[in-house]
Formats: C-alpha cells, sequence, structure tokens
C-alpha cells in the first residue's frame, strides 16, 4: 500500500519505483486511490486513471493541488537510484524524479496530513491525473474539466510542475501553423519547366527570422514571445524541382494575448495573403494564461515562499484554470531542463523545502 504519510522524499521514491509511462497509469492511479480513500474523512472520485480527492470542512478558501501520474517512456531509469548530483548534493535519479512525481508525492503528502489536521486553514482538492505527457484528448484534467467541472472550483490552483521549488506564474500561449508552398515539379536540368516550392517559402521564412519578439511585464513576471520554425521539409529527388515545401511555424505568445489576437499578430507577420501559391492551416492552437498575483490567494502564497515568482515560457494545464477564472501557479521540485532526460534527478532538499512552504502556506490564517 502506498504511504502518502510518509516524507515526501520516501514518497517520491515508491511513486517512482511504479512505472506509470503515459497509457499505462492504472497501476499508480490504483495505489493513489486506494490511499486516498484510505483516509476514510473525504470525498474520492475516480475517472478512468485519474484520481481526486477534496476536504468540505467549510474553511474559508479552496486550493486545488494538481499533479500528473503519468511519465514520458521509461529509458532503463526505474526503479530510482540515490546518490551525488553533480554539484555534490543528495539526488534522487529516475524517470519522474522531476516530471513531476517529486511535486505529485508533495501535494499528496500535504493531502493526507493536514485533511483532518486542525491546523489547515484552507479547503483541498487534490487531483492526480492521466494523460499529461500525449495528446491533450487524452488528459485526464481536461477530461474532468468536461464531465466534473465543479471539482476545478476554487481560490487558486496549484501545479506541482517542476519549476525549481520557484513560484512559476501563469504560462504562454502557443500556436503552430502549417504553411505550405505550392509549385510544378520538373527535372533540375530543365528548371525553367517547373516552379521550385521551398523558393516560394523564401520569403515567409525572412519575415519569420526578421521578427522581434516582445518581452511584457505582467504582475511583475517577464514573459518573453517568440516566433520559430521547428520543421521545414521540402523535397522529391537530388535531380528534382520539389512541387511542394511546407514548415510549422510555432508562436509563444504572453498571456496579455488571447488566441484570436495572437492568430491575428501572427497572420499579419507572415503576410500571406499576397501569396498565391501558398496556403496555411492551424495545426495546434492553446491559450495563455495570466499570472493571477493580484489575486489575495496567490499572492500569500507568494508572500509564504519569499515573495519571489518569474514567468513561466511554457504551457502548462495552469491554462485550464485560469480559463474557469482560478488562478494558478506553477510550484513544484526540480529543474524542468532534466524533464524527460535519461539522466533524469531531482535534488532531495528541494522535494523538503517545497513540501515545507506548502505546508506553511496551507496552515497560516
Amino acid at each position: 500500500m502506498l504511504d502518502i504519510f510518509s516524507d515526501p522524499v520516501d514518497l517520491t521514491t515508491a511513486l517512482v519505483d511504479i512505472p506509470s509511462p503515459s497509457h499505462a497509469e492504472g497501476p499508480i492511479a490504483d495505489a493513489v486511490e486506494e490511499a486516498l480513500r484510505g483516509l476514510g474523512d473525504v470525498e474520492v472520485l475516480r475517472h478512468g486513471n485519474t484520481v481526486l480527492a477534496r476536504t468540505n470542512r467549510g474553511l474559508h478558501t479552496r486550493v486545488i493541488l494538481a499533479g500528473h501520474l503519468d511519465t514520458v517512456p521509461i529509458a532503463d531509469n526505474v526503479p530510482h537510484t540515490r546518490g551525488t548530483d553533480a554539484e555534490g548534493r543528495d539526488t534522487l535519479f529516475g524517470c519522474g524524479t522531476v516530471d513531476m512525481k517529486s511535486g505529485l508525492a508533495v501535494i499528496l503528502h500535504a493531502f493526507a496530513t493536514l485533511h483532518d489536521s486542525p491546523e489547515l486553514a484552507r479547503d483541498l482538492t487534490v487531483i492526480a491525473y492521466e494523460g499529461e505527457e500525449v495528446s491533450s484528448e487524452f488528459n485526464g484534467l481536461g477530461h474532468v474539466e468536461t464531465g466534473y467541472p465543479e471539482w476545478l472550483a476554487g481560490d487558486l490552483a496549484i501545479l506541482a510542475e517542476p519549476s525549481g521549488a520557484v513560484i512559476e506564474a501563469g504560462c504562454q500561449g502557443s500556436i503552430r501553423l502549417r504553411v505550405a508552398a505550392h509549385g510544378t515539379r520538373a527535372h533540375s536540368a530543365r528548371s525553367w519547366l517547373g516552379v521550385n516550392a521551398a523558393h516560394l517559402l523564401a520569403p515567409v521564412i525572412s519575415r519569420i527570422a526578421d521578427y522581434r519578439p516582445r518581452e511584457v511585464d505582467i504582475d511583475g513576471c517577464l514573459y518573453r514571445e517568440g516566433l520559430n520554425i521547428v520543421r521545414l521539409e521540402a523535397g522529391v529527388a537530388t535531380n528534382t524541382i520539389p512541387d511542394e515545401a511546407w514548415l510549422f511555424v510555432n508562436f509563444r505568445f504572453a498571456p496579455d494575448r488571447s488566441i484570436d489576437e495572437a492568430m491575428d499578430h501572427l497572420l499579419e507577420v507572415l503576410d500571406l495573403d499576397g501569396e498565391e501559391h501558398i496556403t496555411h492551416e492551424v495545426d495546434d492552437a492553446i491559450p495563455a494564461a495570466p499570472p493571477g498575483l493580484s489575486r489575495s490567494a496567490a499572492a500569500e502564497l507568494v508572500d509564504t515562499v519569499g515573495g519571489e515568482a518569474r514567468a513561466k515560457f511554457g504551457w502548462t494545464d495552469v491554462a485550464r484554470f485560469a480559463a474557469m477564472g482560478t488562478p494558478a501557479l506553477n510550484f513544484g521540485p526540480g529543474d524542468p531542463g532534466f524533464a524527460h532526460k535519461r539522466d533524469e534527478q531531482c535534488p532531495v532538499h528541494q522535494i523538503t523545502d517545497v513540501a515545507d512552504q506548502l505546508r506553511a502556506y496551507l496552515t497560516a490564517g
């Protein structure tokens, strides 16, 4: 049985040692569900391989603690090991130590030890969800949003995303556009008989390369936008003029833009209206989330951890909460630069620090 009362470091190792790559979260979901139901006096819901629990003590605010159960495919790094990192720090190694079983351990431990404690100052909802590392159609938090939206209602949501034990507020949005050029195939020895699709893309590529992204300060968090080609393909054979060329362009935009505003800006920059042989289609578009640090519940958490918060550049599930009007922050142990790597690792002190700071916040009157 998973002991969610155990020290968060020990709980991290126990979670890492339960393999749970995406689409195979059943065993870890079973273990988490059994542990939460064992608390006895909380409301528990299981939906697929997503497990939710909440207190209902009538406290003045509700805080949602969320973390995903799945990992990327294991790379000979389960079970965990423990040793020292390059800086000589006591460190856990293994798949999920960063993304995000250390964060999951912290929030499960907080829920278990505080759910019936007289020290608890805020009602709690904990969500351990499936399918975060794969296509959004499999995302368990998205399924909860559709089927049980009342479980996502709260005054603040804290996602245990790896953030180096520093609050990362909100997240940037992302649009991925497929831009394709359509030419005429010909032998390269008779190139005048064709139209080179790769050459047709050249003006678009130049506009992207010349673009100067904004830096935007929101609630004291500096967001850096970016516009980049992330994939580019063309070619038939080494002696053939290509009749098709295409690219993916990715626009990462700050939370002061809606998706529609970001799309309008992207299309204005690409300036495709006059390119009769070029078409485009949206491959993906997800909204940004504002930091929400002006909201009292979020501001109190920032104060508790020493007043430091920074912008989250990558997209996370905080955007789901922001869309419902709930401020949401990323706060968890581990350097996200080690996420998904064979040598994935998390310093032990970060797990302890986040656990202590989260408990201080949840018990603050």
